[in-house]
């Protein structure tokens, strides 16, 4: 897979961009603020709906502007696509491939990227969340269907949420509230069914992260990860981060759809009367976490710096390496977003060797002269929203 051309139109600080790309690593040099991650940030969207930076699609639009415009030419094995999406500052964005409409949710199909940037830390150091979007992304380019899931869920808790809410403020008790159990059950199914993924995709990808590890840090320990479900735990009411280390083993008989289904359908029944008291949904996959440990300890807490910074790129490098191994339209394009500038030049070595054999690499950095030599073959130079200079040094 490869971007042999972008496009953008109102992205950002863009009012226009035109961008020329090369097979393996490409790189975009230029002072802090002037546009280098716009452009990584607007194929990253492509691929994964959603910006490493913002939650709020508005952000990306320029000014006062009503859309933004992306536009990819994509090439493998010697056939060429134009994925084009619109963001839209009011009303549905619209995306189009060859010309045709689609729904925008389709657009992962075509484009496959792995991102990594400072914000990735958060994975390491950050809540719970940030881990659940982090899996939930690597789930949904892998398996694109499994975003129409998530919205489905989504939407099914927030419904059920507000008549949870319906309830509490008008006092009535569980029996007068006949369409709970509807929505219940969708839950429960839709809920199982991303538990159930969540836990293939972990395990999966757990010797990925553990190779990768050693490539960038190249030293002896040992990282592992394991799904944290909140319907196991003894407290899925706590407002804490939810389970614990002695939460992670999910019993054999659970690992199904059918267990997990079940297991949530007891846990349900378990906080029935603090969802009442408290009007929201106390247990689910939208409470679970993914628990990183190094050497069998928490990495959040007790990891340093340095030995997060390794975690956090590993884990992207081992999703690289996962889709790569299962995709039939080639290696995803991995893309480096002010990373070097955060190691030391060990590490800089050594991630530029784990990255160098993709079809295609995206680098971003301030400093020239941070990037490893090896990456800088075709080099872009932007300054203010503008394309100043693109060589091939």
């Amino acid at each position: 897979m490869l971007v042999r051309h972008l496009s953008l139109t109102d992205f950002r600080n863009y009012k226009t961009a035109e961008v020329t790309l090369e097979r393996g690593p490409n790189l975009f040099v230029g002072s802090n603020g002037q546009g280098k991650t716009n452009l990584v940030e607007a194929l990253g969207y492509l691929s994964t709906l959603g910006s490493h930076r913002v939650s709020n699609d508005q952000a990306l639009i320029r000014g006062a502007e009503d859309s933004a415009i992306v536009r990819a030419r994509l090439e493998h094995d010697g056939r060429e696509l134009l994925v084009e999406l619109q963001l839209n500052r009011s009303g549905a964005n619209r995306a189009q491939v060859n010309r045709a409409a689609i729904k925008p949710r389709e657009l992962p199909r075509y484009i496959s990227t792995v991102l990594f940037a400072p914000e990735d830390l958060a994975l390491i150091r950050g809540e719970p969340s940030t881990r659940r979007r982090f899996i939930d992304a690597l789930l949904g380019a892998k398996s694109p269907r499994l975003l129409g899931v998530f919205a489905d869920y989504d939407r099914v808790l927030r419904q059920r949420n507000a008549l949870l809410k319906s309830a509490r403020a008008s006092g009535l008790k569980d029996a007068t509230l006949p369409t709970l159990e509807l929505w219940n059950e969708r839950l429960v199914e839709l809920g199982a069914e991303i538990m159930f993924e969540r836990i293939g995709i972990v395990d999966a990808l757990g010797p990925f992260v553990r190779e990768a590890y050693q490539a960038v840090a190249g030293s002896d320990q040992e990282p592992t990860l394991d799904v944290v479900l909140s319907i196991l735990s003894d407290h899925p009411e706590a407002d804490s981060d939810v389970g614990g280390p002695e939460t992670t083993e999910v019993p054999a008989d659970r690992l199904s759809r059918e267990g997990l289904a079940d297991a949530f359908r007891a846990a349900l029944e378990k906080v029935r009367r603090a969802e009442r008291d408290r009007g929201i949904t106390l247990c689910g996959p939208h409470r679970d976490d993914i628990l990183f440990r190094l050497n069998d300890l928490p990495a959040k807490g007790y990891a340093s710096h340095g030995e997060s910074w390794s975690f956090a790129l590993a884990l992207k490098l081992a999703c690289a390496e996962l889709l790569r191994a299962d995709s039939v339209t080639g290696d995803p394009i991995v893309i480096l977003d002010d990373v070097f500038a955060e190691l030391d030049q060990r590490r800089r070595g050594r991630l530029a060797d784990a990255v160098k054999d993709y079809e295609q690499v995206l680098i971003t950095a301030a400093v020239f002269d941070d990037v490893p030599e090896e990456l800088t073959a075709h080099t872009v130079r932007i300054s203010a929203g503008t394309i100043v200079d693109a060589s091939d040094d």
